[in-house]
């Protein structure tokens, strides 16, 4: 039995797959509240013990950049060594990715009913393709084709600086840069956000959840703007779908992916009527020389929330 987690600073998912079909089925899922423990050896070993399953491979992809096995994770305070855990679950070794690297992964397994295509684009196969993925942070990766197979390489340019792209957005980033250091990407580009641009766009506008953290403000935001309830609510959100298309067509410039933009996350999903109205894709596709290639790029949503989960069990199982 394969045990599989796709661990972040929200929410920690973790799930048990049987491949004895040789195809992953997953057997048994259980979501874990991530602040509420104080490292994933105690998540994961909960879990374990729960199920009474014999673990026979185990992978997880976690938010943050891993090194030699090891990550400090970006949006809680854990440090993850695959040694330390393996030993803790009783196996010879336990695969820590990127959890955008087990993103990509788990692309190479979606079924057609898994994506929404925004933009059909003209397909080309065995091409890199960009995997962006708003939620608790921002995570970006390209799956490179290196003339055989598909490679995941998971880089971390959510905490690269934001780029303003109309007069709007310089404001923007000059109202960020009075509260902030750093105005990265992932600042904007991330269910915090939400309330940064409510609060750019009319300060004078507060919401009952403002006061509570930034995912109660995510929610009552978006929920507002689907509904129409808030006029400002309305704007933040297509000002967030363009800064979100903007930077999807920046990665794919920088990674000339002419195989696809894929958007994951939690974020895309809760919003996706916004998504599916031209502002994404508008943006993604106005940039200086190359948006004629762009428009050649197709763009899909990963509707599978269980992306990353498929992702980390599709590489303890090929891995052993």
């Amino acid at each position: 039995m394969i045990l599989a987690g796709d661990i972040g600073g929200t929410k920690s998912n973790l799930g048990l797959f049987d491949v004895g079909t040789g195809a992953l089925v997953r057997a048994q899922h259980k979501r874990y509240p991530s602040a509420g423990h104080p490292g994933l050896e105690d998540i994961a070993e909960d879990f374990v013990r729960t199920t009474g399953a014999k673990i026979t491979a185990a992978a997880f992809g976690i938010a943050g950049p891993v090194l030699n096995n090891r990550v400090h994770t970006t949006n809680l305070p854990w440090t993850v060594d695959g040694a330390t855990l393996a030993k803790r679950l009783g196996l010879d070794h336990v695969y820590l990715l990127n959890d955008l690297e087990a993103t990509c992964h788990g692309i190479e397994v979606m079924q057609p009913s898994d994506l929404e295509t925004l933009y059909a684009g003209t397909p080309l196969p065995d091409a890199t393709q960009a995997v962006i993925s708003a939620g608790t942070g921002m995570g970006q990766g390209t799956i490179f084709w290196d003339g055989r197979e598909f490679v995941p390489i998971p880089n971390e340019g959510g905490h690269a600086d934001f780029a303003p792209q109309t007069s709007q957005q310089a404001d923007l980033w000059k109202f960020l840069k009075g509260r902030l250091e750093y105005v990265s990407v992932e600042m904007i580009l991330s269910g915090r956000g939400f309330q940064h641009l409510h609060e750019f766009l009319n300060p004078s506008v507060t919401h009952a959840s403002f006061d509570e953290n930034t995912d109660e403000a995510a929610a009552e935001i978006t929920g507002n703007a689907l509904s129409g309830k808030c006029p400002v609510c309305v704007a933040v959100v297509d000002l967030w779908v363009s800064i979100y298309g903007s930077e999807a067509g920046n990665l794919a410039l920088r990674s000339v992916a002419r195989g696809g933009i894929y958007v994951a996350g939690g974020i895309a999903l809760k919003i996706l009527p916004k998504m599916t109205t031209g502002g994404f894709v508008s943006a993604a596709q106005h940039k200086e020389k190359l948006g004629e290639f762009l428009k050649l790029v197709p763009i899909h949503i990963v509707l599978n929330e269980d992306c990353p989960l498929l992702g980390a069990a599709k590489v303890a199982w090929r891995r052993g």
